[in-house]
C-alpha cells in the first residue's frame, strides 16, 4: 500500500487595519484583524498515511427521527439521503458515526460507543443502517449534543466536528438542559447546525451553532438537504487545525470592551475569554483551514496626553494545548496602536474596515429587533428597523441579504432605508432572513 505524506499545516498571518489616532484624553481603541490560513493543502480528498494510528479527524452526523419528520415523508428520506451524502464526502481514515435524535439518542452505526473508520466497506454498512431509520418520539438536543461528545471523545482526534439536522423545537427538555449539554460540549467539537422546513426555532438552531462555532441555515426543501450536507462535511474535511485561539494581551491599566468574529458572520467572543497570563485572555475562533476571517476588537486604554503612544494591544493566534492547556504553540501575531493627537480630523475619523464591521454587526441587530418586532405586532418598529437594515445592507454591498429582506418588506428608497412591512410573508422567506441574518461581506474594494 502506498504511504502518503500528510498535508502541511496552514501558515497563519495576522493584519491589524485600525485608525490608531485619539483626541487628548480619548480612551476607546478599535482596530479589525483579518487572520489568514494558507498552504494547509485542504484541496481534493486528502489521504491519511498508511500503517494504522488514531484518525486525524472525527465525525458524528446527528439525525432527527421524531414523529415530525415523517411529516412529509420527505423531511426523513431527505435527511437519510443526506446523510449518506455527507458519508461520500468523508475521506477514508476519518472517524465517523451516525446518531439518531429523538427524545433520546441511539447510535445507528457503528454502535458500541465508538466511531468506524471510513472506507468503502464502513460506508457501505453504514448506508445500509440509514435505511432503518424510522420517526417516532419526541425532541431533547441536549442528549444528542451529550452521546455526540462521547463519541468524539473516545478517538484521539484533533479535528472533532459534528452536523446536526432538526425540524422541530426542543420541547422535551428545558431550555437549562441544552445549555448545560452545549457548556458541557463546547470546548470537545465543533457543530454545524441545520433545520429543515420551517417548524423549527431559529433562535435554538442558531444559539447551538454559535456556542459551538459552527454554521447555522435553513433548509426549508428536503431535497436541498444532500446538496448542502455536502459542501458542510467537504469544508469539515478541510479542517487541519483544531483548537485554535486569538490572544489578546493588553497593557496596564488598559481593558478590554469586546471581541467579535465580523466575517464571514457575525459573532460576539467576549464572553468566552478564557485567562492565559497577565494581562492575557484566549477567545475560542474552532478549527482551521485554508481560510480567512475578520475580528473587531475594541480595548479601552489609559487616558494620555497629545504627543504620547503606546502599545494598545498585541494579538496571538495560538494553538491551545491538551484540555485547553493556555500555553498554546504561538502562530503568528499582530500589534494595536494608540497614539494621542491635537489634529481633529486624524482623531476622529474611522478606518474603512471598521465602519464597515460596526455596519455589519448593527445590519444584523437591525434585523432580529425588526423580525421580533413583527412578529410581536409592533409594526412602526419594525418598519423602522427593518428599514434601516435595508440602508445598511445597500450602503455595505451586502446584496444577499438585500434580496432577503426584499421579500419581507417593500423596498420604497433604500438610499433612506424607506420600506413597508409586506402583508403577508412565506414562513420559509422571514426564516432564511432570520437565519442568515449575521452572515456578512467584506470592505468593497
Amino acid at each position: 500500500m502506498a504511504h502518503f505524506a500528510k498535508s502541511p499545516v496552514p501558515r497563519f498571518s495576522a493584519e491589524v487595519y485600525q485608525n490608531p489616532y485619539l483626541p487628548e484624553g480619548g480612551r476607546e481603541v478599535h482596530a479589525v484583524v483579518t487572520v489568514t490560513a494558507t498552504g494547509g493543502g485542504t484541496t481534493g480528498r486528502r489521504p491519511v498515511p498508511a500503517g494504522g494510528g488514531r484518525p486525524d479527524a472525527g465525525v458524528v452526523i446527528m439525525v432527527d427521527c421524531s414523529g415530525s419528520m415523517a411529516h412529509p415523508p420527505a423531511k426523513l428520506r431527505g435527511a437519510r439521503e443526506a446523510t449518506a451524502a455527507a458519508l461520500d464526502a468523508v475521506r477514508d481514515g476519518v472517524g465517523f458515526a451516525v446518531v439518531a435524535g429523538t427524545h433520546r439518542a441511539v447510535e445507528v452505526y457503528p454502535g458500541g460507543g465508538r466511531l468506524a473508520v471510513a472506507d468503502a466497506q464502513t460506508r457501505a454498512e453504514a448506508g445500509e443502517a440509514l435505511r432503518a431509520l424510522g420517526a417516532g418520539g419526541g425532541t431533547a438536543i441536549g442528549s444528542w449534543l451529550r452521546l455526540t461528545e462521547r463519541l468524539l471523545s473516545s478517538t484521539g482526534a484533533g479535528i472533532r466536528h459534528a452536523i446536526l439536522l432538526t425540524d422541530g423545537r426542543n420541547e422535551h427538555e428545558s431550555p437549562q438542559e441544552l445549555r448545560a449539554a452545549l457548556d458541557a460540549c463546547h470546548t470537545s467539537f465543533t457543530c454545524d447546525a441545520r433545520g429543515v422546513g420551517t417548524d423549527w426555532e431559529v433562535k435554538e438552531v442558531t444559539a447551538i451553532a454559535s456556542a459551538l462555532l459552527g454554521t447555522a441555515d435553513i433548509v426549508a426543501d428536503p431535497a436541498g438537504l444532500a446538496a448542502d450536507f455536502t459542501r458542510m462535511m467537504e469544508t469539515a474535511m478541510g479542517k487541519e487545525v483544531a483548537d485554535v485561539g486569538l490572544r489578546l494581551w493588553t497593557p496596564l491599566g488598559a481593558e478590554t470592551v469586546f471581541v467579535k468574529q465580523v466575517a464571514p458572520t457575525v459573532a460576539d467572543l467576549t464572553g468566552r475569554r478564557r485567562e492565559s497570563g497577565p494581562r492575557s485572555g484566549d477567545y475560542p475562533t474552532g478549527s482551521w483551514g485554508d481560510e480567512s476571517r475578520d475580528y473587531h476588537l475594541c480595548v479601552r486604554v489609559p487616558a494620555a496626553g497629545v504627543g504620547q503612544e503606546m502599545l494598545a494591544a498585541r494579538v496571538s493566534l495560538i494553538i491551545s494545548g491538551p484540555d485547553g492547556d493556555p500555553a498554546g504553540q504561538p502562530l503568528s501575531q499582530a500589534l494595536v496602536r494608540a497614539v494621542w493627537t491635537d489634529d481633529v480630523a486624524a482623531s476622529t475619523s474611522l478606518h474603512p474596515q471598521v465602519a464597515h464591521y460596526t455596519g455589519q454587526a448593527e445590519l444584523a441587530q437591525a434585523i432580529q429587533q425588526g423580525l421580533d418586532a413583527r412578529k410581536s405586532g409592533d409594526t412602526d418598529g419594525a418598519t423602522a428597523k427593518l428599514g434601516r437594515a435595508v440602508q445598511l445592507a445597500g450602503s455595505s454591498g451586502n446584496e444577499e441579504t438585500a434580496k432577503l429582506l426584499a421579500k419581507v418588506v417593500d423596498v420604497v428608497d433604500a438610499a433612506t432605508g424607506t420600506v413597508r412591512l409586506k402583508a403577508t410573508v412565506a414562513e420559509a422567506d422571514e426564516m432564511t432572513l432570520e437565519t442568515r441574518s449575521t452572515k456578512t461581506v467584506r470592505v468593497k474594494k
